[in-house]
């Protein structure tokens, strides 16, 4: 990592309008899980609804569209990039730093939001709080990881991001089989059910194969970002 790439861009993400994003959600899946609450409709079944719907699947992928894109789209579009690409600074090291911000950034915003949730509906009953933290943790690292490629490799990284998360994730894999596995959400939800007892939980990918698919998906699309970083003349910054 490089710790002055590092804090450049957690000073860019944590403006003023990046914040209200990132803030927005976690607050509303807070307010949800409160109101459930008191109004005693926190059975198991919808705690678990709620975790999934919601944290899993909505607040998951949007944090991480966000802070994926944010740590190094904007540069490439406004030619800052050209001002790091010229440093003596080893282009894997500087995705490796955009994606731990990334990751950091999802951790704080949607990982912690989730526990939070989680203890205010159930606690720790049938470990579902853990378990949904623990796949939203892992979600981060996978998601931030594609969501960087998509920067470094796209200028339609959000549009992209939002059809896959939207469109493939919820749509879809609501109706097509082979959709719904070729899904990381899926392959986050396999962890999940293997950490709790609660049988809402059910996911349609077995837990070996999410986890290979989990580590592959990472791991491809971190050397993609720095494959293409790599290949980005500076020149194009301008």
């Amino acid at each position: 990592m490089n710790g002055t790439i590092a804090m450049i861009t957690f000073r860019a993400m944590l403006g003023r309008k990046r914040a209200l994003l990132l803030l927005g959600l976690p607050l509303l899946l807070l307010v949800l899980a409160a109101a459930l609450k008191v109004t005693g409709n926190d059975d198991l079944d919808v705690s678990a609804n709620i975790l999934q719907k919601f944290g899993l699947a909505t607040l998951l992928p949007l944090l991480a569209l966000i802070a994926g894109t944010g740590v190094i789209g904007p540069e490439i579009d406004d030619g800052q990039i050209m001002y790091v690409l010229t440093k003596p600074v080893p282009r894997e090291v500087i995705v490796l730093t955009k994606l731990v911000v990334a990751i950091v950034l999802v951790t704080a915003f949607a990982a912690v939001p989730t526990a939070l949730a989680g203890l205010i509906l159930t606690g720790t009953t049938a470990q579902l709080t853990p378990a949904f933290t623990i796949g939203v943790l892992i979600g981060g690292v996978v998601y931030s990881a594609v969501f960087v490629a998509l920067a470094v490799a796209s200028r339609n990284a959000v549009t992209i991001g939002l059809l896959y998360a939207l469109v493939w994730e919820s749509l879809l894999g609501n109706f097509a089989p082979g959709a719904k596995s070729a899904s990381i959400q899926q392959w986050c939800l396999s962890v999940t059910d293997a950490l709790t007892d609660a049988s809402p939980v059910r996911s349609t990918v077995d837990l070996p194969v999410a986890i290979g698919l989990l580590v592959a998906v990472t791991l491809v699309a971190a050397f993609l970002a720095t494959f293409r970083l790599r290949s980005l003349p500076v020149a194009s910054a301008d």
